[in-house]
């Protein structure tokens, strides 16, 4: 099946639901929803959500990364297809012990990892990450493979792949999933030689959202369960933090709503006493803490009090700029869905489109809420004319 001209998430479930032969009522059934939110995924008329997505893909037998692939030639293109293929071969040599780039001292190395996951967090908005990735990757292993500053060098390729590599091919090619497990499984090569909770633990952070994607929550959980990282320093509180984010998104995900405040809670206690930190480019703090809030109830369907918690929220005061584009969407995504607020929606869309364009554009679940918007946009009015603009730089009709 290819499925590569789908626009949206729901013209993709239509296509695959058509060519399996299966009716709405029993792909709806198999879901855990009823047939009229089915039907209106499908046609446009409602996005879905993630946790959504899998119990769909679940019922189609098909991974959910299936479902969320872009049209070719790719929104916001540029450059970036010919990086993710560069960044691709990178991946295999390094994986195949053939990596074939260069052996440099630890110092020359160590600028160039920081400066990669410094422009990933910025929201990469030159290109900067995607060009140097390739020829980074290839140096990196082929001087762990030397054997001299084995230990530092592990440690900047731990870094290197859970953070910036996993998180710049999930936002410009969120379907690649192949590629995204790729680089988390050399992030965790490098923390099992590392052989300590913090570098588990990261290692963790950086496929966590690969295998909820691939629609392997079970394992994702699992993981999670297994890993515990000591609180004795400020780095190692941000660690923990951020994991029991992930613990509160995961159940949210898993549909376990009784599981997603207890560890926000904790996550918040730890903030409280860190502050605003970025110990391994993670971007810990009270306002990150409030962000995943507002998407964990986005997931379980709270629309309105995922908007009544960004309101409270200061995203400019995130140390990432990146993560600043994350609360816009996830705000725009949560305003879609409050009546009345069609249009706020549209315009904190457009305030992440100005920050990191890709990660607007290139999102599946946006790009469906779009749809979504476009049905209901009233022309002439003070905001069409902006959305339209994103539908048609999104590669969308309207």
């Amino acid at each position: 099946m290819d499925f590569d001209d789908a626009r949206t998430i729901g013209l993709a479930i239509w296509r695959v639901r058509d060519d399996r032969g299966k009716s709405l009522r029993v792909v709806a059934g198999l879901a855990g929803m009823s047939k009229d939110t089915l039907q209106r995924i499908e046609t446009g008329e409602r996005s879905p959500t993630l946790a959504e997505l899998a119990a769909l893909a679940d019922a189609l037998q098909i991974a959910p990364s299936e479902l969320m692939k872009l049209p070719v030639p790719a929104p916001a293109n540029g450059h970036t297809d010919s990086a993710v293929n560069a960044v691709f071969l990178a991946l295999m040599a390094a994986r195949r012990h053939r990596p074939g780039g260069q052996v440099l001292p630890v110092g020359a190395l160590r600028a160039r990892v920081m400066a990669t996951v410094d422009a990933h967090n910025r929201g990469d908005r030159s290109g900067e990450v995607g060009a140097g990735l390739p020829s980074l990757i290839r140096d990196l292993h082929t001087s762990i493979a030397a054997g001299r500053d084995v230990a530092e060098l592990l440690d900047l390729a731990l870094l290197l792949h859970a953070n910036a590599t996993v998180g710049w091919l999930r936002v410009v090619a969120p379907a690649a999933i192949e590629l995204r497990e790729m680089a988390a499984e050399l992030a965790l090569h490098a923390a099992e030689q590392r052989d300590t909770p913090e570098a588990r633990g990261l290692a963790l952070w950086g496929g966590l959202y690969v295998m909820v994607t691939a629609g392997a929550v079970d394992l994702a959980r699992a993981e999670l369960e297994a890993v515990s990282v000591p609180t004795r320093t400020p780095e190692g509180m941000q660690l923990a933090g951020t994991l029991a984010l992930c613990r509160s998104f995961l159940a949210s995900v898993d549909s376990r709503p009784g599981e997603v405040e207890a560890p926000l809670e904790y996550a918040a206690e730890l903030a409280a006493r860190t502050g605003e930190i970025n110990a391994y480019g993670l971007g810990f703090g009270p306002q990150d803490v409030g962000q995943w809030r507002m998407r964990a109830l986005l997931e379980l369907g709270n629309h309105e009090l995922s908007v009544l918690v960004a309101e409270g929220l200061r995203p400019q005061a995130h140390l990432l700029r990146s993560r600043q584009a994350d609360y816009w969407v996830t705000y725009g995504r949560a305003l879609a869905r409050t009546r009345g607020r069609h249009d706020d929606a549209v315009m904190a869309f457009r305030r992440a489109e100005r920050i990191r364009p890709q990660l607007l554009l290139r999102d599946p679940f946006v790009r469906d809420v779009l749809v979504e918007l476009l049905r209901h946009s009233r022309r002439g009015s003070s905001t069409d004319e902006v959305l339209r603009g994103m539908a048609r730089r999104a590669g969308l009709p309207g």
